[in-house]
């Protein structure tokens, strides 16, 4: 596992560095790219009007964090209004488009002067050496758009002229040519004067006195929106009210001046917006408590006639006692009935009662001449009784006794009786006062719910009246003591540096452009370049052992020998080396097959054929180079051949086909067998049986056996003769064969069609980073599949 992640990471490697040494290749189109860029980077920084940030914090004030009042602020304890400034409100206020035009009309933004300096102009403002003053504006002075031209002619006068540009009118009408300074100048805005501005007007610093001044005349929108797009606002943190102002300018003057002046403004604005809504709110409420002092007025005499008319003092104090009355003449009631039942009780015992029975004595307790009759009559009743012990009824001091107690049971009953009148006549009064008591409770609730109702209202009237007293005074110390909405914590200052242009970031810029421009090129060109490069164009498309690749040889029809070392040569020997690995699993005692073929005609499997043979033969082995291509048969490019060969072979002209077997010159054990003239009938002959003859014989002779073969795209006879193979080289020409056709060889593969299957990239070019340097081709074997699979076994 550590093995094959080493070698992924190599192989990784390789394609990372092989994109690097292609673009690297072209390192002057880098270099000029990179120039250009940085050239142009430099006239723009030189030429580049920069660009300066100021800022200003401001704190923005209200009940909570700063604000306007409302227009019913002065209620705010009633719900009604009291909105507190919201820091998002005024950020927009201070961004607002009618704010920022009062800024541009305050300080005339809408006029600006040019000075030309080498090439470029630049804005001056403040530092102006001509001042420019629109006298007797009218309504089209903000609106109009124009361009004057100042060029100073003599020591006090100067030529102006205005441009004339699409859709828009001409400001000057008259032709004159030369104005002096000071000089009215009727325009169609206004009346227009330049004068001169002492300070600068001399100063070379500010104009050399010869460059022209162009004035422009802008709208005032135009302006504000200017500024709108450049101005920001906003909080120092999220729970503050601190405000921060910053604009972006190319005069720092006219910068600060413009933030100090729409903080001004906004001040302005707000204070002018509490005194109208402090005067508002005061007239609204003297208009209030006139009305509610005349309503107070009406309902207090309506609660004055209510108490008259039901002879009223205080409601609650006299339904008191009159409840009180009432109680009391119940009780009273209740008692005198009690007197009454024990009066009409004790009668009727009376009148009952005999001589010898005792009378109640404490029932009667509210009538003492009752009571004295009835203790009489019981000591009479007990001093009978105990005569009657000792003595009979007919005794005389009994019946005495008896007259007595029939006279005095006599009053007793005369005496109860008139209690009786009196306690019923008592009763009699106390309900009649209890009904005329009971009458006037019964009035109450209708009678306090009148006068609570006046009261009610009287009480609304006179709590809004003493709260509209309140308020009145409130917003008359609010009118006479108005401060700003907003109070500065730091004027309006610039930067000292530029924010635009920055210079380090477009140098930067400028070197990035530089590399992207060449390498977005020479990357376009190698997308839409279809044709197959390198090894990574192969080995993305197809699974088949790639053997290496052969870059262009300097002599192409020069066969290679002991004294080669250019890089072709030394690529030769790799492929040799690898294609040894390929073909290791063959028999030793027999040849070893190796057969070149490829998709289409010139793409080199000839030259490849012959060198590789060639190689072969310098490493001391008996090699033989058929040639086998017999429709075009290409060996005799490279070295002297005779006209008869395979062809000749297989039609069953020539019988002994060591005849046909030619030595190559200059080579111990270099060995050729030709393909002989072109036949009509290629398949058909090598679809013969002597095809077998041949391989069979020559595999006893010879130690390899190379084969050059015709292309597999074309012809079926390279596939006729494929079984012959130890192994096959399938031969793919760089900047040639298009990456969709690897889909041929691909296929052969997938299918086995031609044993034992490698490919080998030819023509690259080494100026790239394709070719091939010392030591090179070990590293390319190890990383191929087949050599893996070898060493692990």
């Amino acid at each position: 596992m550590q093995n094959n992640l080493l070698n992924e990471e190599n192989a990784n490697d390789f394609q990372l560095r092989a994109i690097i040494e292609q673009y690297a290749s072209h390192w002057k189109w880098f270099l000029l790219s990179i120039f250009l860029c940085l050239s142009l980077a430099v006239v723009y920084l030189k030429f580049a009007v920069p660009q300066y940030q100021s800022s200003t914090t401001i704190l923005v004030k209200d009940d909570d964090n700063g604000g306007v009042m409302s227009q019913l602020s002065a209620f705010s304890d009633l719900g009604l209004g009291g909105v507190n400034n919201d820091i998002d409100n005024e950020i927009e206020i201070l961004h607002s488009r009618t704010l920022i035009e009062s800024v541009v009309r305050k300080l005339d933004l809408n006029i600006s002067q040019y000075v030309k300096k080498r090439i470029v102009s630049r804005e001056v403002y403040k530092k102006t050496p001509v001042i420019v003053s629109f006298l007797n504006r009218n309504e089209f002075f903000h609106t109009s758009e124009s361009q004057l031209v100042l060029l100073k002619t003599g020591t006090n006068s100067f030529s102006l002229t205005e441009k004339e540009v699409e859709d828009r009118d001409l400001i000057i009408r008259n032709t004159k040519s030369e104005y002096q300074f000071g000089e009215t100048i009727k325009t169609t805005v206004g009346d227009l004067v330049i004068t001169k501005a002492e300070k600068y007007f001399n100063d070379p610093k500010t104009w050399d006195g010869e460059s022209e001044i162009t004035i422009n005349l802008s709208t005032v929108e135009d302006v504000a929106d200017s500024f709108g797009k450049r101005l920001s606002v906003a909080p120092l943190s999220k729970k503050s009210s601190v405000l921060k102002l910053t604009v972006m300018d190319g005069v720092v003057d006219k910068s600060e001046e413009f933030l100090d002046v729409l903080v001004e403004l906004y001040n302005s604005n707000a204070v002018e917006d509490k005194n109208q809504i402090s005067g508002n709110t005061s007239k609204f409420i003297a208009t209030r408590l006139a009305l509610i002092a005349e309503e107070l007025d009406g309902v207090e005499q309506d609660g004055e006639s209510f108490k008259k008319s039901n002879r009223l003092t205080d409601i609650e104090s006299e339904a008191k006692l009159f409840i009180e009355g009432s109680s009391e003449y119940d009780k009273k009631g209740i008692e005198a009935e009690i007197q009454l039942n024990v009066t009409n009780s004790m009668l009727d015992f009376v009148k009952k009662a005999t001589n010898s029975d005792l009378l109640p004595s404490n029932l009667i307790t509210e009538n003492q001449g009752s009571g004295s009759l009835v203790e009489n009559y019981n000591k009479l009743v007990l001093e009978r009784n105990r005569l009657l012990k000792s003595a009979t009824l007919e005794n005389p001091s009994v019946i005495k006794l008896d007259q007595q107690l029939a006279s005095l049971r006599a009053n007793v009953v005369s005496s109860l009786e008139r209690l009786r009148s009196t306690l019923t006549i008592q009763k009699q009064n106390l309900n009649s006062q209890e009904g005329i008591i009971d009458s006037r409770i019964r009035k109450i609730p209708s009678q306090e719910r009148q006068f609570r109702a006046i009261a009610r209202q009287q009480k609304v009237k006179e709590e809004l009246y003493l709260y509209l007293l309140q308020k009145r005074e409130e917003t008359a110390i609010a009118l006479s003591a108005t401060e700003p909405n907003a109070r500065v914590v730091d004027a309006a200052k610039a930067q000292k540096l530029p924010v635009s242009p920055k210079r380090s970031i477009i140098l930067l810029a400028a070197l990035l452009l530089g590399l992207l421009i060449p390498f977005s090129i020479l990357y376009l060109i190698d997308l839409l370049d279809t044709k197959v490069k390198t090894r990574m164009d192969i080995e993305g498309k197809t699974l088949i052992p790639f053997i290496g690749d052969l870059p262009t040889s300097e002599s192409y029809h020069e066969i290679m020998n002991t004294e080669s070392r250019s890089s072709s040569a030394e690529a030769i020997r790799i492929i040799r080396t690898n294609l040894e690995f390929m073909i290791s699993k063959a028999s030793d005692e027999k040849a070893k097959t190796i057969f070149l073929t490829s998709t289409f005609p010139k793409e080199g499997k000839t030259f490849v054929s012959v060198n590789l043979a060639a190689t072969f033969a310098l490493s001391g082995k008996k090699v033989l180079l058929i040639g086998m291509d017999i429709r075009n048969p290409r060996l005799d490019e490279y070295m002297q051949l005779p006209e008869r060969g395979v062809t000749n072979y297989l039609s069953n002209k020539e019988d002994n086909l060591n005849s046909l077997i030619v030595k190559q010159e200059g080579y111990d054990h270099f060995y050729v067998l030709p393909a002989g003239i072109i036949p009509p009938n290629p398949a058909e002959l090598l679809m013969s049986k002597k095809v077998d003859t041949i391989f069979e014989t020559v595999r006893e002779q010879f130690d390899y056996v190379i084969v050059d073969t015709a292309p597999v795209s074309l012809v079926a006879d390279t596939l006729l003769i494929a079984k012959h193979a130890d192994c096959f080289v399938y031969v793919v020409r760089a900047n040639v064969l298009e990456k969709r056709m690897l889909n041929i060889p691909n296929t052969l593969y997938k299918e086995n069609k031609l044993p034992n299957m490698c490919i080998l990239l030819n023509d690259t070019d080494s100026t790239k980073g394709y070719g091939y340097s010392y030591g090179y081709g070990v590293n390319l074997q190890q990383n191929q599949p087949w050599y893996k699979k070898l060493n692990n076994k």
